[in-house]
């Protein structure tokens, strides 16, 4: 662990860390009667019924049970744009992230650093076998949830409707969350709806128990969308078994667990050891957690490491 830097020029937070950390982590002071106040991880995740909240409740208890002086919580948030502004500005210290949210190359946030690549989010066109809606195109003129404000689920989409010509005034757009546009279906407020998450979504697989829905193919579109936008996109498939409807090609996208750039190497070495040691435990809180490995997370272009990550990472050579 590097020695702590009591230089005027360190900014205060990133100082009062380090000197906390002296008796957070296993092998260094100890869980001492005067450790100082807890040291606060803040998980910025999205909707409850959605992927990144199941991952980082689970992510907070194992940080909770196995650092001492640790205090981890969830922030509910509208998921990947959100979170990227709130670990960028110092409002969270982990969250979850699409890759196509970030912004690429020179242009990448330096507050901002990666802790793992963990799974790949699937973008979801669902909608009712009555609609009538089997194909993109067949969205023109529709009443469509495009997902939350601050969401990557919006971002994703928009691109899509624009490379399919659909952007505009192509569709009705309605900007809500999982739940809202969940129960928008259901109510006939909205003729389908987009949602992109690890399999399976929660949300999801509650409506299609008891609904009759239907999933579109977005198979056609990965390409499309590469060519747009290269760098992120590929083709996934949600099969019958996950959802029990017709199995469909959809246009997927990594995810990543970001940090604050200017956490202690340390901390974050022992948040990236949980986060690898711990994935059969987090494979129970969802099955997308489970996907995770060493040699895939490391993938994490365009974000770089956080050098406590990539540190753990050499040890273990992945």
């Amino acid at each position: 662990m590097q020695p702590v830097n009591r230089t005027r020029g360190r900014r205060p937070a990133a100082a009062l860390l380090a000197l906390l950390l002296t008796a957070v982590l296993p092998g260094l002071a100890g869980c001492r009667k005067d450790a100082g106040p807890p040291v606060q991880i803040r998980i910025a995740t999205g909707s409850p019924t959605a992927v990144y909240h199941a991952f980082g409740q689970s992510l907070a208890t194992i940080l909770n049970r196995e650092l001492p002086n640790v205090r981890a919580s969830v922030v509910v948030t509208p998921a990947s744009a959100e979170n990227v502004r709130l670990v960028g500005s110092g409002a969270a210290e982990l969250g979850f992230t699409q890759a196509d949210v970030l912004p690429a190359g020179p242009g990448a946030d330096p507050a901002v650093a990666a802790v793992a690549r963990v799974y790949d989010d699937l973008l979801h066109l669902v909608t009712t076998a009555a609609s009538g809606v089997r194909t993109l195109a067949d969205l023109r003129g529709r009443r469509v949830s495009v997902g939350a404000p601050g969401s990557g689920t919006e971002i994703t989409v928009s691109r899509l409707l624009d490379v399919a010509r659909l952007g505009g005034d192509g569709v009705r757009r309605e900007r809500l969350g999982l739940d809202d546009s969940v129960a928008a279906l259901r109510e006939g407020r909205v003729d389908a709806f987009f949602f992109s998450g690890g399999l399976p979504v929660g949300a999801v697989a509650a409506l299609a128990s008891d609904r009759h829905v239907r999933m579109v193919d977005l198979g056609a579109w990965t390409e499309p969308l590469r060519a747009r936008h290269p760098g992120f996109y590929v083709s996934r498939d949600i099969p019958r078994s996950v959802y029990g409807v017709d199995p469909v090609t959809t246009v997927a996208n990594p995810n990543f667990l970001i940090v604050r750039a200017d956490l202690p190497q340390r901390l974050v070495r022992e948040v990236t050891r949980l986060l690898m040691e711990r994935r059969e435990e987090l494979a129970s809180a969802h099955p997308a957690a489970g996907r995770m490995s060493p040699r895939s997370a490391i993938t994490t272009t365009p974000l770089p490491l956080h050098p406590g990550a990539a540190a753990w990472y050499r040890e273990t050579k992945p």
